[in-house]
């Protein structure tokens, strides 16, 4: 008889407290069920099963079978599930979680493509800027740009993306215009609110070394696009990822501040549920992400969203 059978059957006898209930389980009778478990202790050599006319528990014995038996049937459940996982075409419903401006600039022609693709998929998107509850909003994937928490959470890097210091012509000729790092602790800064550093800005100066700048102007928004806006209309200093961007700063009608300053780089990451092997559709949603960004320099995002679109 197959081993992997009368492990079974015992667990199942175990589980439902007798072996009527454990072979209506199994969709077997009975009889088939008494003799897996039979066979199992013949071949063992040893009396797993206490039996009485009321009940069936399992002997010391048993007990110790029952825990180790249950390991091996759960991996031999997951190997057959993992080779089911990899040959099995993507399909269902995907549910993505996005940052507004990245989605809307650069995800959502790429989600087009890939459902063009695969048309056994769907794609729910969300785009919102806070960090979402992956499992418990039940999210399959989302798409994060900066630092990432430590967390359970798996992670696939898919590009990075450079910070830019930019202002309108008008705010440079009436305030001034930055010489240094230090200087912009005296300038109206537009902030982002949900950054991870809070009411700060963290640059790296000259020498590799991260500054935390008090960001003290009048406006703060959850959003880049807004906080873009308010710069060409003066009202201030923003620092955003240049995929926000649709060409130069210049063509967009501002100017970059401390173009000499190192690069402020962030990554941008896909991150989903822990699993050792990611449902069809997740895999190949995060393989098509990788390989359309893939190639796009930290510095190339404000040049590539007419050809993503």
């Amino acid at each position: 008889m197959d081993r992997l059978t009368e492990m079974e059957a015992f667990l199942r006898v175990v589980d439902q407290g007798g072996f009527t209930e454990a072979a209506r389980k199994m969709g077997l009778s009975k009889s088939a069920v008494s003799k897996h478990v039979s066979a199992l202790e013949a071949r063992l050599g040893a009396r797993l099963l206490n039996r009485t006319t009321r009940r069936v528990s399992p002997t010391e014995i048993g007990l110790a079978y029952y825990d180790r038996a249950s390991r091996v049937l759960a991996d031999a459940t997951e190997a057959d599930s993992m080779v089911s996982s990899m040959q099995s075409e993507p399909k269902g419903e995907l549910r993505v979680s996005a940052p507004v401006s990245f989605g809307v600039h650069h995800l959502s022609p790429v989600v087009a493509d890939f459902l063009a693709e695969y048309p056994d998929v769907s794609v729910h998107m969300v785009l919102d800027d806070r960090f979402v509850e992956l499992v418990a909003e039940g999210f399959d994937v989302a798409i994060r740009i900066g630092s990432l928490p430590d967390s359970s959470l798996r992670a696939k890097k898919l590009a990075e993306t450079d910070r830019m210091l930019l202002a309108s012509p008008e705010y440079i000729e009436r305030v001034g215009n930055p010489a240094t790092i230090d200087d912009l602790s005296g300038h109206m800064l537009l902030h982002y609110s949900n950054l991870a550093t809070g009411n700060f800005w963290r640059v790296t100066n000259g020498n590799g070394e991260d500054r935390d700048i008090r960001a003290g102007g009048r406006l703060s928004a959850n959003n880049g696009d807004a906080l873009l806006a308010a710069a060409r209309r003066g009202l201030g200093i923003v620092m955003v990822p240049n995929f926000f961007l649709d060409g130069t700063p210049e063509e967009n009608g501002l100017v970059r501040l401390l173009p000499d300053m190192p690069a402020q780089q962030l990554g941008i990451y896909a991150i989903y549920p822990p699993g050792r092997f990611p449902q069809p559709k997740l895999r190949a949603f995060i393989d098509f992400l990788s390989e359309r960004f893939r190639g796009i320099a930290a510095d190339g995002w404000s040049s590539c969203r007419t050809r993503a679109e």
